[in-house]
């Protein structure tokens, strides 16, 4: 998405957040936002779901979290997402969602594998579509999706049988929709 189409309110959200910081400020993001934000589904969300805070000194819920002034007055969040499963070296694949809208504030998103393997755990109705419509409009390969799973996360999951049996359904979707 070019920067100058970030709808209202998220550009004023964001641009009042970046008002407030004072150093460089790396957000890791994944769910909703960067769906719609980044890989452009249409769908409603209503925060900005992160991951990992760089640096994660700052007290982003405070500043623009549930129950904050900024989220009161633009009605939309920050929200921290404490538990979820990224591939080991996802950071090296990130890229910067508006490079030089902002001065101060830098949102990160996932490459649509790391996104895919990030909606694991959770395996929503609304995870599923998001995984499909990724999946179908990056023309992404079933192999590549195995492989970064079995190299890069399953070997930091608890329960691998769980996991390993959404993927394959996932992969059976993937496959038999094309």
């Amino acid at each position: 998405m070019p920067p100058d189409s970030l709808p209202t309110p998220w550009k004023e959200f964001l641009s009042e957040i970046d008002a407030m910081l004072a150093e460089p400020l790396s957000l890791h993001c994944i769910g909703g936002f960067v769906i719609c934000y980044f890989y452009g589904l249409p769908r409603p969300t209503g925060d900005i779901d992160y991951y990992t805070a760089v640096p994660a000194n700052l007290n982003l819920i405070e500043m623009a979290g549930e129950g904050s002034a900024l989220a009161q007055k633009c009605k939309i969040r920050l929200h921290h997402v404490g538990v979820t499963n990224l591939p080991e070296d996802y950071t090296a694949r990130l890229t910067e969602m508006f490079p030089g809208m902002f001065k101060n504030l830098h949102l990160y998103a996932p490459d649509p594998y790391d996104f895919i393997l990030s909606k694991l755990e959770r395996n929503s109705e609304k995870d599923r579509d998001d995984v499909d419509y990724i999946f179908k409009t990056q023309n992404l390969n079933t192999q590549a999706v195995r492989e970064r799973y079995e190299k890069e996360l399953r070997p930091n999951l608890s329960k691998e049988t769980w996991h390993d049996n959404t993927l394959k359904l996932w992969i059976d979707i993937f496959e038999t929709a094309k």
